[in-house]
């Protein structure tokens, strides 16, 4: 045996010879390979507290434009191809002694209640997210509009040119509903708003809808006033607010000169709720009501809007405005021009909810790596039930997403916050969140990246800005995401801050493109 170990030895010799000699030839390992990547993507993020003082005031007519302004504009009548209005955020309305904080807390109270009662008409499976019709008093009764669920006055105000000539009306943008309308004198109830209430009665142009009108059968049920023989309607939302009057027809003037006629609106002489300032309300949804449904003829069917980050409406020295467009600037930017910067995904139908546009969510990354455990289906939309899927909408603040998806992508930035800029998550939470982290003693931090994947291959790269947000005045930064057992996901307005968000209902699809306002 110690013969053969032997001989053993004597033979591999030469070998191992050959192989020493090898390895001393070869350059140093760390030289000879690659170094390997670091292990996750990170922004850099400047962190500024809320400040502690009375927020800086900009007049919302220095935003939206004055009653002179819309006046001197819609005298000259054009044939457009291009229609775009300046966006206020509902900030430019507040006290003039609110601070940075009592806003942010009174936007996340409305966010917590619209985003309830758009996961309660889900789980219902409402087909139009609106509730039973109240009777009032006179002829006839109020039907229900289709309408999503607006919450308060919105976030995104507009200022729309009503009747000939026209009446200048603040009216909140929300891609969740269905119905163009407005408070109408004579009131029987109305709250206070900005500006004059319209008067039909002074508009050249307005004109009450028969009963028997295609448009009044456009209504869920046919409301009629028989002594008049015109067209009702009622539109009652998920926090209590409510409105109902006639439907009729109106001329709406937009800047540039550009006039649409006979707009089905709806005009209220009956208000109550929580609509403080606005006029009424721009339904920008799927339905037949609809404002893009109804100027498609003219502008197409596509829309876009591009919202300013959340304070920009309340510095007066921002040169950025919010806006929203129809026609063919919507899709200005989303082009081929625009190469891999746009990112499209088809749009999804719920038939149980038909007014809001979903979108197929495929998963998330954090810090550059795909999150585990998330796959399309954990967000897929069930069409028989009308359950799950995600909505993208503009009247909604937060992101929600269901519970599982959110618990996976919250524990995969905080363990990339760790590793990537030594962030530990503070005790306790804030308000919604449950991810917080005290940056009082820094100037900047490293965040990881994060990422939405759409269905057909597109990523939407987020902005620090749109996930960790300040929340009060001593350095608490946010996750600005949340979670939900309501049954739907919400793509939220801050996350969809600085990208043009295009919805081209020619092609049927979704777009962001970032950085386009």
């Amino acid at each position: 045996m110690l013969r053969l170990r032997g001989a053993m030895a004597s033979a591999a010799s030469p070998i191992c010879s050959l192989l020493l000699l090898l390895v001393l030839q070869l350059p140093p390992f760390a030289a000879a390979l690659p170094k390997p990547p670091a292990r996750y993507q990170y922004h850099t993020l400047r962190a500024t507290p809320l400040s502690p003082e009375p927020t800086a005031r900009v007049d919302a007519a220095a935003i939206l434009g004055t009653s002179t302004d819309l006046t001197a504009v819609f005298d000259g009548i054009g044939n457009a191809s291009a229609v775009e209005l300046v966006l206020a955020h509902r900030e430019a309305f507040a006290a003039p002694n609110a601070t940075a904080p009592q806003l942010l807390a009174h936007r996340l109270a409305r966010d917590a209640a619209r985003a309830d009662a758009i996961s309660s008409a889900a789980a219902a499976g409402a087909t139009n997210g609106t509730r039973a019709p109240r009777r009032r008093g006179g002829s006839g009764f109020a039907a229900p509009v289709l309408s999503g669920l607006s919450q308060g006055s919105g976030e995104y105000f507009a200022q729309v040119g009503v009747g000939t000539p026209p009446t200048p009306a603040l009216l909140v943008l929300d891609t969740g509903s269905d119905v163009v309308w407005l408070q109408c004198a004579p009131c029987r109830h109305c709250y206070a708003q900005s500006g004059r209430v319209f008067d039909p009665r002074r508009s050249r142009s307005y004109a009450t809808v028969p009963c028997a009108a295609p448009l009044c059968r456009r209504l869920d049920s046919g409301g009629c006033n028989k002594r008049r023989g015109s067209c009702l309607y009622q539109v009652a939302y998920g926090d209590g607010s409510i409105t109902a009057g006639d439907l009729a027809t109106e001329t709406l003037s937009f800047a540039r000169g550009a006039r649409v006629p006979r707009v089905a609106i709806g005009c209220g002489h009956d208000n109550e709720g929580l609509f403080v300032a606005a006029a009424g309300l721009l339904g920008l949804g799927r339905g037949r009501l609809s404002l893009p449904t109804q100027v498609a003829r003219r502008y197409g069917r596509s829309f876009s809007y591009c919202l300013v980050d959340r304070t920009s409406s309340l510095k007066p020295s921002s040169t950025r405005s919010s806006t929203l467009t129809f026609g063919a600037a919507a899709l200005a930017g989303a082009g081929a021009g625009a190469g891999a910067r746009v990112s499209f995904t088809p749009m999804v139908r719920n038939p149980r909810m038909s007014t809001f546009y979903y979108v197929r969510v495929a998963g998330f990354s954090v810090g550059g790596a795909r999150v585990r455990g998330v796959s399309e289906r954990d967000l897929r939309l069930d069409p028989a039930t009308g359950r799950g899927g995600v909505i993208l909408d503009s009247g909604t603040s937060v992101t929600r997403l269901a519970r599982p998806v959110y618990a996976a992508v919250r524990d995969a930035f905080r363990a990339a916050a760790a590793a990537a800029g030594g962030l530990r998550p503070s005790p306790g939470g804030f308000s919604l969140f449950d991810t917080c982290y005290d940056l009082g003693r820094r100037r900047v931090v490293k965040v990881p990246t994060l990422s939405v994947h759409l269905a057909g291959g597109a990523a939407v790269a987020l902005p620090p800005e749109n996930y960790l947000i300040p929340v009060d005045t001593r350095g608490t930064f946010c996750f600005a995401l949340a979670g939900t057992d309501g049954g739907v996901s919400i793509l939220g307005n801050i996350q969809q801050q600085g990208f043009r968000v295009v919805f081209d209902g020619d092609a049927q699809r979704v777009g962001l493109v970032p950085k386009s306002c």
